[in-house]
């Protein structure tokens, strides 16, 4: 693209002396639109106004603020601290200089200015900024498309998470929305414990957003359950029950060969494969599959286990009704120290109408009769 400038770009002189100003502007206007100021302060009001300047040529030596002080005020601004200036004056002073451009000066014209001089400077100035701001335009658009690519992503993961997560529900009709339920349970489970000290390196970053986005995935190893014990209309037998235990391995062997198949790391699969393998297990150690017992138990796991327990008593079964909320509650409660980590149940029952809410918002329809 080649750098052209025509009459609309706009230039700001700034001089105390009209004499210089009249000088800079026969210089200059026959080649851009001119603007001009005879005082800092006035030089600050046009700067920030319509039409921005897209070059300054100040003066240094002014009454009241001088040149190095505009220069201090327009780069404080956000609106005008992009705008480059030059400095024109009569000062050789090699510190005056050095000041100058420390401050952000682009470029020192000496007086008396020899016309050839200023053009050719304040041409190369121009094409400076104009590929300045291309660059800039092309970063606000690289960063845009990068966004846009990400949220893109982020949609097709979750839509994929779903998908899969419903297609594992689908073997079991009973369920309905556990899926979300649950996973708006551990989301907010997991916001009250960021700050507590126990889980403040577990929860760091983007473990949340990680946490909500595996959860659906829990009971993904049902698929490999068979129909007549998954949808098996009353209690499950030794026999049974050992197969259907089996569903967190299943889940998080699955889980383990798709990250095998990444070719990079996907933290949200690490995060889903512990909690398909691990939400079964308890902190005292009676769970499954594992038998793993307190902080060996994985806090995305823990998590996933006291919102599991927590839907499937306040959900309906073939083989019981819903308990009331308050029942509910009194069983987790119970569950404090043996099947839950007790912190995470303080902060459960701390917050509890919220889990209410939540399972109230997302509840089942009710059955067709």
């Amino acid at each position: 693209m080649e750098l052209r400038y025509t009459a609309m770009t706009t230039l700001l002189i700034v001089d105390d002396e009209s004499a210089n100003l009249a000088v800079l502007s026969n210089v200059l206007q026959p080649h851009y639109r001119v603007l001009a100021a005879n005082s800092g302060a006035r030089a600050l009001e046009v700067a920030a106004g319509d039409p921005r300047p897209d070059l300054i040529l100040l003066d240094v030596m002014m009454p009241d603020m001088d040149g190095f002080g505009v220069l201090a005020r327009l780069r404080a601004e956000a609106a005008t601290r992009d705008i480059p200036v030059i400095f024109v004056t009569a000062l050789t002073d090699e510190i005056n200089e050095e000041h100058g451009l420390q401050l952000g000066a682009v470029d020192y014209i000496a007086k008396p200015i020899k016309p050839a001089i200023v053009l050719v400077r304040v041409a190369a100035q121009l094409e400076l900024k104009q590929a300045r701001d291309r660059l800039a335009d092309e970063n606000a658009w690289l960063e845009a498309e990068v966004a846009r690519r990400l949220d893109e992503i982020s949609a097709i993961q979750e839509v994929g998470i779903h998908a899969l997560a419903e297609l594992a529900e689908t073997r079991d009709p009973e369920t309905g929305n556990h899926i979300r339920r649950t996973q708006e349970y551990v989301a907010a489970l997991a916001l009250q414990l960021r700050d507590h000290p126990r889980f403040q390196a577990s929860l760091a970053g983007n473990a949340i957003p990680l946490l909500s986005a595996s959860a659906p995935l829990h009971d993904i190893g049902k698929v490999g359950i068979p129909d007549h014990i998954l949808l098996k209309p009353g209690k499950l037998d030794e026999g049974e029950f050992a197969i259907m235990k089996t569903h967190a391995k299943l889940g998080a062997d699955a889980i383990e060969r798709a990250l095998r198949l990444s070719r990079r790391p996907v933290d949200f699969l690490d995060t889903a494969r512990e909690i398909a393998h691990w939400h079964h297990e308890k902190w005292d150690g009676s769970g499954y599959p594992d038998g793993l017992a307190g902080e060996a138990i994985p806090v995305s796991a823990r998590l996933m286990a006291l919102a599991d327990v927590f839907d499937a008593l306040i959900t309906p079964r073939v083989y019981k009704p819903a308990f009331s909320f308050d029942e509910a509650r009194r069983i987790v409660a119970e569950g404090r120290g043996r099947h839950f980590d007790p912190d995470m149940v303080d902060a459960f029952l701390a917050g509890f109408e919220t889990y209410a809410r939540i399972a109230a918002c997302h509840a089942d329809a009710p059955p067709e009769t």
